[in-house]
């Protein structure tokens, strides 16, 4: 497929999401799966102007005057692919696939409007009722942080090293142009890319199969780490999900001590089965009923508290669920976030740490739920987590936000991850 083919396949993919309300990847499957003739790059480029589009649409929409799919489609071209109005034109010209012709109306929109015209919440790209939100997070850098999570994402991928060295799993991946992480210990990262440039499939590599590494976000990594696993210990992820951060902390204690791994949500549980496999994991016990983690009440020296979440911090992988966030959404979260704690929070032993993180930037999910936390269970208190980011990471490494000097708050523009809230509270003796 040439590009104008490309280019109406994702307006009909943005088309599909707007009138269905359906997440990003179930539409352009079903678009693929349509159009069966159209080859891998051609898939990964119109994935590529719907991801972008989604990023940017309001941007793309004010830019424009129209929040057409279509608008928004040749917004992604204009603004982010390198062409201008004319040299699309000239490209399309004989391409008998293409998408009708944008109006005159929008191209001289796109000419003459100045995006720092716009109101502020679209200059950073997100719905108008989370700006006060963020402004309260990171006050007057907070548009510099909202129009980071509206970036491509890399892809990160931990060296697991049970099985490899992180200059092993390099190696392996040269060919991928695979470069060290700039924080994580055992990170590995490959470029976003521009325009129509595909990420590789590294889940093929033999080397994937072999368990040498794992696909996982750097802030992800870094969180799993801060938690401090040490060998002997007995750790529980309550939230373990598909198990990334259990995989990472069961590599830091070298499969000494045990990590109970836990989810109320089977589905979301069923993953880590065969990744531990994969792994090479001898220390993790999985678990789908909190009836089997009474023998653990009041034992763990440390309890991971993964709680549910907006996901705000993940709007760069996932923009389709910035455009569908709620209110509603937000306080059923804060809602779950207090019950996991208050049930996690059982089975620290004295002395041992509570550890709650999430994958959010908004403090109503953050500072505000930790210190709500602490203020009703006194037999907690929150400790710091600068020093282990200092021992871990070194002082001259990217610094993640801070309100208070002890909560650390990661985001794309700070620390050039995904968006990771961690607090450590400590259980007193």
């Amino acid at each position: 497929m040439r590009l104008g083919g490309r280019l109406e396949g994702a307006i009909s993919v943005l088309a599909d999401i707007e009138t269905r309300r359906r997440p990003v990847a179930d539409a352009l499957k079903d678009w693929g799966l349509a159009h069966r003739f159209a080859g891998s790059g051609d898939r990964a480029a119109i994935g590529n102007i719907v991801y972008d589009a989604l990023r940017m649409r309001l941007s793309h929409a004010w830019l424009m005057d129209d929040d057409s799919p279509a608008a928004i489609a040749y917004a992604v071209l204009f603004r982010q692919w390198g062409f201008t109005p004319d040299s699309l034109a000239a490209n399309l010209a004989d391409d008998k696939f293409a998408p009708p012709p944008l109006s005159e109306d929008a191209i001289t929109s796109f000419r003459t409007r100045n995006l720092i015209d716009a109101p502020s919440y679209i200059q950073g790209d997100i719905p108008e009722w989370v700006q006060p939100s963020l402004e309260l997070g990171f006050a007057e850098n907070w548009l510099a942080e909202a129009q980071a999570l509206a970036e491509r994402p890399t892809l990160d991928l931990r060296a697991n090293i049970l099985k490899a060295s992180r200059d092993k799993a390099l190696k392996a991946l040269e060919r991928s142009g695979a470069q060290e992480a700039k924080i994580a210990r055992y990170g590995i990262r490959i470029p976003a890319g521009e325009g129509a440039s595909r990420l590789p499939n590294v889940t093929a590599e033999l080397s994937f199969q072999k368990g040498w590494f794992e696909v996982q976000d750097e802030g992800s990594q870094i969180v799993a780490d801060l938690v401090l696993p040490q060998e002997g210990e007995q750790v529980l992820d309550y939230c373990a999900g598909g198990g990334g951060k259990t995989l990472a902390m069961s590599a830091s204690m070298h499969n000494k001590g045990q990590v109970h791994a836990f989810d109320a949500d089977r589905k979301r549980l069923a993953p880590i089965i065969e990744r531990l496999k994969r792994a090479g994991t001898r220390n993790v016990q999985v678990h789908d009923n909190a009836k089997d983690l009474q023998s653990l009440s009041g034992r763990c020296d440390k309890v991971l508290v993964d709680a549910p979440c907006t996901g705000t911090g993940t709007w760069r992988r996932r923009p389709d669920t910035k455009w569908r966030l709620t209110a509603k959404n937000l306080d059923e979260r804060t809602a779950q976030q207090q019950d996991a704690l208050k049930q996690a929070s059982a089975f620290v032993r004295p002395g041992g740490e509570l550890v709650y993180v999430t994958c959010s930037v908004l403090p109503q999910e953050n500072d505000d739920q930790v210190r709500a936390f602490v203020a009703a269970n006194p037999e907690f208190e929150i400790a710091s987590a600068l020093p282990a980011w200092d021992g871990l990471f070194g002082k001259t490494s990217p610094r993640p936000r801070s309100i208070d000097g002890k909560t650390i708050t990661l985001t794309p523009a700070s620390t050039d991850t995904d968006g990771f809230f961690f607090c450590r509270m400590q259980k007193k003796s």
